[in-house]
């Protein structure tokens, strides 16, 4: 086993290449956005890298972040579905654990009955769910008024890259200050996503009072490339699904239907 502070670009491919194959196989997949975005464009200021191989294949893979020093270290691993039952995930787990200490946070990505009983029989408890929720999209909705509490007008508009990148940035690590994959984002996490090819700046609305940004949703929509939600044939079995990404309001304003608002504008888009 691997333990190294950087991938090479051959080993970068590999990972990509595993949790790739995985996700397929899974239909989940194994590991989070945040730490894909990282493996693409270069690693993050402090993580880390288990690989396990086998016939100049990786088989095994653990991502460790060591940066939060409050929370404890985070862990999230993924094996080949071709490796699985020879003991791989105990391999990378316990190397983790040994490297990372005793305070350490295991994602587990979807309901996988092998990766719930490998947490478990390391003795880690669940102690927070994220969960997926789906709504057909049938229908354009009317929006709703915002509470009267907010004297001034609402704005919703789409977001301009650059120019409110400053704003948007101030807003999003107020709101998930405590946040331990949303908060304390720099311009090079938010300009790695405006970056990606799914990125959509009409998707990404943003709702001002007097020229001050107070919330934000952020839209993904999968499977078409032209964002005219049309079926992409080549590349998937399926129509356009769109995705909530992440919405915010700033915690002034909050309970006054701007959240409500937000997504009901992002659900008609």
């Amino acid at each position: 086993m691997l333990h190294l502070p950087k991938l090479s670009n051959t080993q970068q491919e590999a990972v990509l290449k595993l949790i790739a194959d995985t996700t397929a196989f899974d239909n989940t997949p194994p590991i989070a956005e945040h730490i894909l975005l990282h493996l693409r464009h270069g690693g993050d200021k402090a993580d880390s890298h288990l690989l396990v191989e086998q016939k100049d294949q990786v088989i095994g893979y653990a991502h460790l972040d060591q940066t939060d020093l409050v929370a404890g270290p985070s862990v999230e691993l993924v094996v080949d579905p071709k490796s699985r039952g020879a003991g791989v995930g105990r391999q990378l787990l316990s190397k983790a654990i040994e490297i990372c200490g005793k305070k350490v946070r295991l994602w587990v990505h979807g309901d996988q009955l092998a990766a719930n009983a490998l947490a478990t029989s390391f003795g880690f408890e669940k102690i927070r769910t994220v969960l997926q929720m789906s709504r057909a999209l049938t229908d354009i909705q009317q929006l709703p008024k915002v509470g009267k509490e907010v004297d001034q007008d609402v704005v919703i508009r789409s977001f301009l890259p650059g120019i409110d990148s400053d704003a948007w940035l101030s807003l999003n690590n107020k709101v998930f200050k405590e946040h331990p994959e949303q908060g304390n984002w720099q311009l090079s996490d938010l300009n790695i996503r405006l970056g990606e090819e799914w990125f959509d700046e009409q998707g990404f609305f943003l709702a001002e009072v007097d020229n001050k940004i107070i919330g934000s949703t952020w839209t993904k929509i999968y499977g078409s490339h032209s964002h005219q939600h049309e079926v992409d044939e080549e590349s998937h079995a399926h129509s356009a699904i769109g995705e909530i990404y992440i919405t915010a309001v700033d915690q002034e304003y909050s309970g006054r239907g701007i959240g409500k608002v937000l997504t009901i504008t992002a659900l008609n888009y």
